[in-house]
């Protein structure tokens, strides 16, 4: 899939992810891949400036968690970013209703084959 279909879309994309609760970059990245079914292939260098511009905006907290030596940052969403996630839905809800019934139009009645 091209990387700009993606464009405009990785806020939503993020804050689901991590709707079930906090995760580290690069498991943000494989909930992604995974969930999409492999469509979707983020990289960190578009994630983690993603994921800084939406904990300033409030929309996440992190903080700092030990796996035995290595220390990752996790991220996890805020009330604000849980009220945002819907607002995304509701959007995509009406962009893809939209966009469907444009390249997709119902037949105009009387004229079914």
């Amino acid at each position: 899939m091209r990387a700009d279909a993606v464009r405009g879309h990785l806020d939503g994309l993020l804050l689901a992810v991590l709707e079930p609760g906090p995760l580290h970059g690069y498991a943000i990245i494989a909930a992604v891949q995974h969930r999409s079914g492999g469509a979707l292939e983020l990289r960190t260098g578009t994630i983690y400036p993603a994921l800084n511009r939406l904990e300033r905006l409030g929309l996440l907290s992190s903080s700092w968690q030990s796996s035995g030596e290595r220390r990752r940052r996790c991220y996890e969403l805020t009330d604000a970013g849980r009220h945002t996630l819907a607002s995304e839905r509701t959007a995509w809800s009406e962009f893809t209703t939209a966009i469907g019934s444009v390249l997709n139009p119902a037949a105009p009645p009387g004229l079914a084959t």
